[in-house]
């Protein structure tokens, strides 16, 4: 017998089968992307203080999350954290990277990186837009861009 709801917090339980069966029929479906996970994470006395994570499949770099903590932000941290990530691709064979803010700041320091804009949604949540960027990861002559 079928039951139905609609709730308001769903548990994470729940909310996990949900990922895991869309994640899985996207799979089904993309074959040959031999999706792999990867993380450039930064430490200090034990402490995680910045960081970036995402995954590598068909030949790009998909970056997820990067994050740097709050003390730290505007020094570079997450500059290097984001091409130790692009460095790592690039070695397994990544041609580009594909990143995604809702900062209109950090918009212009992915710019500054070298991204470029494939896709601008105003008020996408709220007030907030949302930027889509890629970056090649290899120049003309072939060597991983800047």
């Amino acid at each position: 017998m079928r039951e139905w709801s609609v709730v308001e917090h769903a548990s994470e339980l729940d909310l996990a089968v949900l990922s895991e069966g869309v994640t899985q029929y996207g799979r089904s479906l993309a074959l040959g992307g031999n999706a792999r996970p990867i993380a450039c994470l930064v430490h200090e006395s034990e402490e995680i203080v910045a960081g970036g994570s995402g995954r590598t499949e068909f030949d790009r770099l998909f970056v997820a999350y990067l994050w740097v903590k709050e003390h730290l932000r505007s020094r570079g941290l997450g500059s290097e954290v984001l091409a130790k990530l692009e460095k790592a691709a690039h070695a397994r064979g990544c041609k580009d990277v594909l990143i995604e803010t809702f900062s209109d700041r950090t918009a212009h320091l992915y710019t500054r990186l070298g991204y470029k804009s494939v896709a601008m949604i105003p008020r996408y949540v709220g007030s907030f837009t949302k930027h889509v960027f890629i970056k090649s990861l290899d120049g003309p002559s072939g060597e991983r861009g800047a």
